[in-house]
């Protein structure tokens, strides 16, 4: 997924959490999934950071 993809899924999962209305579990489960989206854009944003900085 491109890092666009990944922001785009980071914020429907935190929208839906922002609403409060999911059982715990499913709101556990849908952090979980956030945090992995979460790390992969902080790896790309780090690695483009990379880039620029290095030109």
């Amino acid at each position: 997924m491109t890092f666009e993809e990944n922001l785009a899924e980071l914020s429907k999962i935190v929208s839906e959490l922002e609403k409060g209305e999911l059982p715990l579990e499913k709101a556990v489960e849908l952090y979980e999934k956030g945090l992995d989206f979460s790390e992969k854009c902080k790896k790309e944003l780090d690695s483009a950071k990379l880039k620029i900085t290095e030109n």
